[in-house]
């Protein structure tokens, strides 16, 4: 009769190092494989997991190695204990890196015979670990363009008068600049709870959730505005209207896919520098209800002119809404940032610095026979579904 072989591990995002590890591993008898829980690996790791262990059980089943295989109940770096007295196994093999003097000594106790084995990949193959191919992997989760009325979100703005904020969902083609304007603190908040992609779920549910997340209702200072966590998670071009609250009273959303298609033709991206460390674009800040209509009027006609598919129209609100933006607060035109809009001037229709400004990204307006050049970033927004 065959001894029976037993290993443990996590086997997340299982690759071609596992399978050699299994494969050596069956060389001793009928091997069984101990599969780590969600959420033992999430206090073990601090993270979620890329498969749940339901799938990463049918995975590991798969492998034509594995006699049988099953998920610990247990918790803790020895997590396997109740998988273990359930297979008996003969041998317990770990990986070099994988091996600890508790497990040997428990091992012992046991009768258990105890094997390290070195990785060594299959003849040919690369040697895999989960932990590189994670450093690889980027987060497929979308980034925030704020098209109008910026700065509406924020109660101390709406107070003033009651408007929409335009906002579009765009997917990571790049990966773009920390402090940027794309709202990137918001989108390092969504990744603690959804680290790759957005989960298939009610879109404005996710950005409450998102803007709960983020925001600590104990916290006395800022509050991050909804508008980044309702144009991270909302697919499509959508406007959300303002009156004094923090969440919005409406949100619309537009999907129709002429309208998209239009606005990805108009609008690129250009990368200026980080909003600088200690940079507050909020001083000497003049809100006044004027101000604030000026922005509100800009964003309405934004809207109606992406609608109706007029360049000229949308071209002179969006420029109009950057200008309320400025004139409320003037401190987002840091050092620098002219220089960029005066390189584009000519070139463009229209332009805006993304979020509170102060450097980041410039969203620049194009008409149609614009030449595309190689610092220009066009955008793809997010379809509902994807």
């Amino acid at each position: 009769m065959a001894k029976k072989v037993f290993v443990s591990g996590c086997y997340d995002m299982l690759h071609s190092g596992h399978v050699a590890f299994f494969k050596e591993a069956a060389r001793y008898g009928d091997l069984y494989v101990g599969i780590g829980s969600d959420r033992t690996i999430e206090e073990l790791k601090h993270r979620k997991t890329v498969y749940s262990e339901k799938e990463r059980l049918y995975m590991v089943k798969a492998v034509r190695y594995v006699t049988d295989a099953y998920i610990n109940a247990g918790s803790g770096m020895l997590d396997f204990l109740d998988t273990l007295d359930r297979v008996r196994p003969d041998v317990f093999v770990v990986n070099s890196d994988g091996g600890s003097e508790q497990k040997r000594r428990l091992c012992a106790e046991r009768g258990i015979e105890y094997v390290e084995l070195e990785r060594v990949p299959d003849a040919g193959l690369e040697a895999r670990s989960t932990t590189s191919l994670r450093t690889g992997v980027k987060s497929h989760l979308p980034y925030r363009v704020d098209l109008a009325g910026t700065w509406i979100d924020q109660p101390y703005v709406s107070e003033h008068g009651a408007g929409w904020a335009l906002t579009m969902s765009i997917e990571p083609t790049v990966e773009f600049m920390e402090r940027g304007g794309m709202s990137t603190s918001t989108r390092n908040a969504a990744r603690k709870i959804w680290p790759y992609e957005l989960p298939d779920y009610n879109e404005e549910m996710l950005a409450r959730l998102l803007f709960c997340f983020e925001n600590d209702p104990e916290n006395k200072g800022h509050v991050s505005g909804a508008q980044d966590a309702i144009g991270i998670c909302m697919s499509g071009l959508t406007r959300h209207f303002y009156d004094g609250r923090y969440w919005p009273a409406r949100i619309e959303s537009c999907h129709d896919e002429a309208v998209l298609s239009w606005l990805e033709s108009h609008i690129v991206l250009v990368a200026m520098f980080p909003r600088r460390p200690g940079c507050s674009v909020v001083e000497g800040k003049d809100i006044t209800p004027t101000k604030v209509r000026a922005l509100t009027d800009a964003a309405e006609r934004c809207w109606n002119a992406i609608m109706e598919r007029d360049l000229d129209a949308f071209a002179r609100a969006f420029g109009d809404s950057f200008d309320a933006q400025v004139a409320m607060f003037p401190a987002m035109m840091q050092p620098g940032v002219g220089d960029y809009i005066n390189r584009y001037r000519n070139r463009a229709l229209a332009w805006k610095m993304l979020g509170a400004g102060g450097g980041g990204h410039l969203a620049l307006v194009l008409p149609d026979d614009a030449e595309i050049t190689e610092e220009m970033i066009p955008v793809k927004i997010r379809r509902r579904g994807f």
